[in-house]
Parts: structure tokens; C-alpha cells; sequence
């Protein structure tokens, strides 16, 4: 197995600034140390070098204001007083600057200078199928994508660090909370639930805090790029629509590992964590190609449901962790094609060969779904 060369691009012209954000371990300083190698690279994860510009924000100012190249900090959420530095370089200076970080909380909380539309806003995510030689989809849904996890020869003990040492440790500080014990539960259940419709009643009673303590749970996760709300299609003209969000973890494995589900093939959990990958590389394709694009779910008030609308129904896409689909399971594509006009409808499965099942729904291989995808045939 190996990891080929990252979809992400910079494309950053001169003169420009780019925040990069995306979770840790996702691969972003890596990438920057093989791809940026001209840059000044100003590592905040080392102490001596946080501690001084910490103390002395200025010094930014003071060491590179005739510096030509790109300029690179780092974990810039550690020291959010420099970005007044950065603001004034790239003003007076017209330094570049890329600012990489796994919490935009801690500046947003802390009022920090987001430099007002002078940087271009960039995320990486895990790994795509298209990153990826050979392929293991089996492998994926007990590692999960990012790239140490994936390539590791014990991936469960890689997982267990990473929620060890990022997810309680990094996320109960950003939380501020003592109920370390309430905090991990919740970890626990957000995991079990992990593509479901949220229910902060329920989280709560299940985790022993109250629905608000939920909600804030949730948002340092978003916050902290461990997980994303995707919300529902909320345009029709026919039906009573469901309003409630669906939340996912950013990470197949990291799901699956919290909630400690072992999903086997032809399993419900393979299922769930199957529909749980496909939208890891809508995802994906979302970060590195279309960053407007709308991805949403239909569902009814009756429970009809499809998975995934991408754009202004653009795309339909319904998900089989099933090697056999059958008619019974194209019945919500068939009754969103009656809620108005839809261009392209997908039922994407584990079956080996493409076909057709009328009304214009094609069923296709997963992996001929998302090489169709990124080749721009679908959307």
C-alpha cells in the first residue's frame, strides 16, 4: 500500500494568503514539507519556538518584514496574537503567508484577527480513494483514512492513540469542561450515531449532561474538524420535509473505532459505515474541487429518505453495502423524482458491473461512482 500524491492543491497566486485547516494527522504538514520546500517554515508545535512568539508577537514582524517568499506558521490557532502581525505584513509588506491549523475555535473564541478576506480559506481531509494505491475497502472501515492510520500494520492501536491524545485530551481542554467522564460518553454515542438524525434530547440523557452541554459538544467538534452536520434538502414543493441535521465524524475508522462497531461485510454496520465512506469522498471531492457545493439529504416526514443531494439537485445518491440491489430499494429515488426535476440519480452498491433500473436511476460499482465523480461526470 502506498499513498500517492495528494489531490490537494494550493494554487496560491503571489502576493496571496491561504489559511489551511483540517484535522491533525490529516497530512498537512507533511504535504507542506515535500511540496512548499522553498518556504520558511515557522513550526509552532515546537515549545521554544511557540513560547517565544508568544511572548514577543512582534517578532514576526521585526525577522521577516523583507522576507520574498511564502512564509508558513504552522498550528497557527496556538499563538493567535501574530495574525495582527500577519494582517500588517500582508498589508505593508505583501508577504504570503499560509496559515495552517485543527481549531479554528480557539481564534474565533478568542476574537483573533482572521485577516477580513485577505487570505483564501483551504481544508485537507483524510484520504481518497483516488490517493490511494490497492485500494482496501475492508481495511478502510477498521482504519479509517488518515494516512498513518491507514498505512500502519496495527491501525487499532494507531486509533487508540489518536482518541487518547487528540479527541479527550485536545478536545476536554477546548471544551472547558471537569466532566471529563460525560465528555467521553458523548464521544461514545456521537460515534453510535454518527449519520443519524441528531436528537440532543436523547444524547443528553444518554450521556448524563443537559441538551445545551450537547449542542456546544457538537459545535467544538465541527470546530475542531472532527466532524461535520450535513443538513437536510429543505426545498420541496410536495411534501413535509424533515428539518432536523445529520452529524458525522470526519472519519470512517475513527467512527467505527469510538462506537466499537467491527463492520463485517453483508453486516447493518458495514452498511452504515459504507454510506459513512461514500460521503468521505463527496467530501473530499467537496474540499478539493467544488467548495460551493451544497451537499444535503431528503427526507420525508412519512421516512423517506435519500442519502445524499449534491448541488441544487444535481445528483441523487443512494447507498447498498449490498453486493444485489433490488427494486424495493429504489423506492425513495423514485419518490424524490416525483417531488420535481432531478438530473442525475445514482445507486451506488457493491455489485460488480453498472446498469440501469428505470426511471433514469443507474446503479453503479462504488468505485466506478467515485472515478465518475472525480472526472467530473457526474456533477
Amino acid at each position: 500500500m502506498k499513498i500517492k500524491k495528494r489531490l490537494f492543491e494550493l494554487n496560491l497566486p503571489a502576493g496571496k494568503s491561504a489559511f489551511l485547516w483540517g484535522p491533525r494527522k490529516v497530512g498537512k504538514t507533511y504535504w507542506i514539507s515535500h511540496t512548499l520546500k522553498e518556504a520558511l517554515i515557522i513550526d509552532l508545535l515546537k515549545t521554544d519556538t511557540l513560547a517565544e512568539y508568544i511572548s514577543r508577537p512582534a517578532l514576526l514582524r521585526e525577522r521577516f518584514q523583507d522576507h520574498k517568499g511564502l512564509i508558513v506558521i504552522d498550528e497557527v490557532q496556538k499563538a493567535p496574537q501574530l495574525l495582527n502581525e500577519v494582517h500588517w505584513l500582508i498589508e505593508n509588506r505583501k508577504i504570503s503567508f499560509l496559515l495552517t491549523g485543527s481549531s479554528a475555535r480557539k481564534l474565533r473564541r478568542g476574537h483573533a484577527n482572521l485577516l477580513g478576506g485577505r487570505a483564501w480559506r483551504k481544508n485537507m481531509v483524510p484520504l481518497s480513494y483516488k490517493e490511494v494505491t490497492d485500494f482496501d475497502l475492508e481495511r478502510v472501515m477498521i482504519s479509517g483514512l488518515l494516512p498513518s492510520h491507514y498505512l500502519s500494520t496495527n491501525p487499532v492501536e494507531e486509533l487508540r492513540a489518536y482518541v487518547a491524545d487528540y479527541l479527550k485530551e485536545e478536545i476536554i481542554s477546548e471544551a472547558l469542561t471537569q466532566n471529563i467522564p460525560a465528555f467521553n460518553e458523548f464521544l461514545h454515542v456521537a460515534a453510535i450515531t454518527s449519520s443519524e438524525l441528531i436528537n440532543y434530547v436523547n444524547i443528553a440523557r444518554e450521556t448524563g449532561v443537559s441538551h445545551k452541554v450537547i449542542r456546544t459538544y457538537f459545535d467544538i467538534l465541527e470546530d475542531t474538524y472532527l466532524g461535520f452536520r450535513i443538513p437536510p434538502w429543505k426545498k420541496s414543493k410536495n411534501r413535509r420535509m424533515i428539518i432536523t441535521e445529520k452529524f458525522y465524524l470526519f472519519d470512517v475508522g475513527i467512527a467505527n473505532y469510538l462506537s466499537r462497531r467491527r463492520p463485517l461485510l453483508g453486516s447493518p454496520e458495514f452498511g452504515k459505515a459504507f454510506e459513512h465512506y461514500i460521503l468521505m469522498e463527496l467530501k473530499a471531492y467537496q474540499a478539493y474541487r467544488n467548495p460551493d457545493l451544497p451537499i444535503t439529504f431528503w427526507r420525508t416526514s412519512t421516512g423517506k429518505e435519500v442519502d445524499f443531494i449534491l448541488g441544487d439537485k444535481e445528483l441523487a445518491v443512494e447507498i447498498k453495502g449490498s453486493s444485489r440491489v433490488h427494486e424495493g430499494d429504489i423506492r425513495s429515488l423514485k419518490t424524490l423524482i416525483d417531488d420535481g426535476p432531478v438530473k442525475k440519480l445514482c445507486l451506488v452498491c457493491l455489485e460488480k458491473h453498472p446498469r440501469n433500473l428505470g426511471s433514469n436511476i443507474q446503479v453503479l460499482p462504488w468505485q466506478m461512482f467515485i472515478e465518475q465523480l472525480w472526472n467530473g461526470e457526474l456533477i
